[in-house]
């Protein structure tokens, strides 16, 4: 077998922002550094498309960190790369929960210095491979402008090389099963397939949010007579609601929404605020990056990161960022007026609150091209299901499957019955609400904090006593969930003093090898935990990324962490089951959001939500017992349902 380890240095006038589709389209490749095997490092100055295409013909492997940017840049430019052939040094590592950065993996990784990714080579990358400031003559620098800098360029082509191949030696291989990288395969393709894009809408869109910034930003200097000049001027805001008498700490939104719900509030400091609250929408931002990173051909690629969430394995959103989509603030109908209104240039006229229409419409954005149809479906309660499943809570699992079959009560009711004793058929709207809240906050471990959080999300307020009531009937109600948070503490920390030994929680089990800890899932899959850690009082502790600070440090967890983790891990596993048996069958998967499958289809009878729900209700063999359901709507524009 012959392995080739591949990198390029290339150049764009585009930006890589834009995302690595648009990039690549304009793209020139400097500079190829490769080797074969524990070979001597080849650079190659400008290659030329047959030298290699030879080099890829003639490999079995290719070893690439990133591949989806060197794949992309080389069919851009006339090198068809087979991604089955390709070993992807970044998915390996985003697959054992390190993060994806070569520079930090060699950091991680203890790789030894001279192997080490170059810290000289953003210098150098930011000299070649983009063009200069437009406030300098040389537009661009180049071997004969700067040719000792050229030099140093391909010694760091070199090292990226050496860094590649010490990092793939060091990272484990447990989730690079063949399962796991026919699905990698996958979703490469739905990556490179993308999404068709209504560019009208999104210039629309803009336009309008443009325009109703200016007019905010107007409005907010004139109401403050030049006190507060912008909508987004945060200290000259607050020293301004100050001086009217008006306290705040900070100008966050859930701070800004709960000053607005108050009656005392005076109305200049509330006209104020509202124009605030309105030009903080984020979706600006959304429509900027699908007109800057959508291809010639109008559709948008490269949006989802195989196991970008690294905890669980679940994908990440890149560049659009589709699991991080706002909320409708309007109805559907409205919506699809808005639209028009954007496109005919009158939205002001007929909608008070611009910004809002213009966050609601963003999914709106994303189309079914001439002559198809987008069908969408959605696993339904799918991380509620699989707790009670993976904790072995039978009864709610046989609750599902009566309310799937249709003679069975709401989940939401009968939480809230099952914990205090009540017929689901006598549990009212408001009581109703509660068992809502109790699903969504209780499941991992949650008590008066996430409770209380939650509620808030949902209008509903009660006092401390009365939520430690209902977190601890939650709990009786559920004692096998409530079982395996503590399980699973245990087995992990039994596992990390017991390194080679197997311990148990539920459906999940736990093992130390060397500097990892793992937790194998019904699937086969692991979720890692590197470097884990007990400490004299019995807490549990790995080195990992920091959701907030994205630094590599020591991350404290404990069962309802890890049983979430789980959770969310094998949910993961049941819609990647879905995206391969819905492209086996004709669904062309355009996009995935969380537990949502949207597919680009004919505009026929033969391709139907029914026909992928079903498909995607149908779990793989390890879940026996598991009791799923999906259902979605069709669609020509996409939408959150209804």
């Amino acid at each position: 077998m012959r392995t080739l380890y591949l990198d390029l240095e290339t150049f764009s006038e585009t930006p890589i922002a834009h995302g690595t589709h648009r990039y690549a389209e304009d793209s020139e490749i400097l500079l190829l550094a490769y080797a074969w095997g524990e070979g001597e490092v080849v650079v190659v100055e400008h290659p030329t498309a047959k030298v290699i295409q030879a080099l890829v013909d003639g490999a079995d492997w290719i070893v690439i960190h990133d591949s989806a940017f060197d794949r992309t840049v080389l069919r851009h430019n006339d090198v068809d790369v087979p991604v089955e052939k390709i070993h992807d040094t970044l998915v390996q590592a985003l697959a054992h929960s390190l993060p994806g950065a070569l520079g930090q993996l060699c950091d991680i990784l203890q790789v030894p210095a001279d192997k080490a990714k170059d810290k000289a080579g953003k210098r150098l990358i930011q000299l070649f491979c983009k063009p200069l400031a437009k406030n300098r003559k040389l537009r661009r620098a180049t071997k004969d402008t700067h040719p000792t800098e050229w030099a140093e360029f391909i010694e760091y082509a070199a090292l990226d090389i050496e860094a590649m191949r010490a990092v793939r030696a060091a990272l484990p291989m447990w989730n690079m099963r063949e399962e796991e990288r026919d699905l990698w395969v996958l979703d490469q393709r739905i990556n490179d397939r993308g999404v068709a894009v209504d560019l009208d809408l999104a210039k629309a869109a803009l336009r309008a949010a443009r325009r109703v910034s200016k007019k905010l930003a107007e409005d907010v200097e004139q109401v403050t007579d030049g006190a507060v000049m912008s909508t987004t001027q945060r200290d000259k805001t607050l020293m301004f609601l100050r001086d009217i008498g008006v306290e705040v700490e900070d100008l966050r939104r859930g701070t800004v929404d709960a000053l607005l719900k108050s009656d005392a509030l005076p109305d200049i400091a509330r006209e104020v605020l509202e124009n605030r609250s309105q030009a903080a929408a984020t979706s600006p931002a959304k429509y900027k990056t699908l007109l800057n990173g959508v291809s010639s051909d109008g559709r948008l690629r490269g949006t989802l990161q195989f196991c970008g969430a690294s905890r669980t394995g679940r994908w990440g959103g890149r560049m659009f960022q589709p699991q991080n989509l706002p909320r409708p603030f309007i109805p559907l109908h409205a919506i699809e007026t808005g639209i028009k209104a954007m496109k005919l240039d009158v939205e002001d006229i007929m909608f008070a609150n611009v910004m809002e229409l213009c966050a609601s419409a963003v999914r709106g954005s994303l189309v079914a091209p001439p002559g198809k149809k987008l069908v969408v479906s959605d696993l339904s309660n799918i991380e509620g299901r699989m707790l009670a499943w993976l904790a072995g809570e039978d009864w709610k699992s046989e609750a599902f499957r009566q309310f799937d079959a249709g003679v069975g009560h709401d989940i939401y009711k009968l939480a809230y019955a099952r914990s205090f004793g009540k017929d689901p058929k006598d549990v009212s709207k408001d009581q109703r609400q509660i068992g809502k809240v109790q699903e969504l906050a209780l499941g991992y471990q949650g008590a008066l904090g996430a409770f209380s959080t939650m509620a808030a999300r949902h209008g509903i307020e009660l006092p401390e006593d009365t939520i430690l009531t209902i977190v601890k009937a939650w709990r009786t109600a559920h004692p096998n969930v409530k079982n395996f948070w503590y399980d699973s503490e245990r087995a992990a920390t039994n596992a990390v003093g017991n390194p080679g030994e197997v311990f148990r929680a539920g459906r999940v089990a736990f093992r130390r090898d060397g500097s990892w800890l793992r937790m194998a899932l019904p699937s086969g899959r692991y979720l890692c935990y590197p470097r884990p850690f007990v400490d004299e009082d019995g807490k549990l502790s790995y080195e990992g990324v920091h959701q907030y600070t994205r630094k590599w440090e020591r991350l404290p967890t404990y069962g309802g962490k890890l049983v979430e983790n789980a959770t969310q891990a094998c949910a993961r596993d049941i819609l990647a089951h879905g995206v391969k048996r819905a492209e086996a069958t004709g669904y062309a998967v355009v996009l995935h959001v969380h537990d949502e499958l949207i597919c680009e289809v004919p505009d026929g009878p033969e391709f139907d939500v029914e026909g992928l729900s079903q498909l995607m209700a149908h779990g793989p063999k390890w879940s026996e017992g598991l009791p799923l359901a999906a259902a979605g709507f069709e669609c020509y524009r996409y939408r959150k349902d209804d």
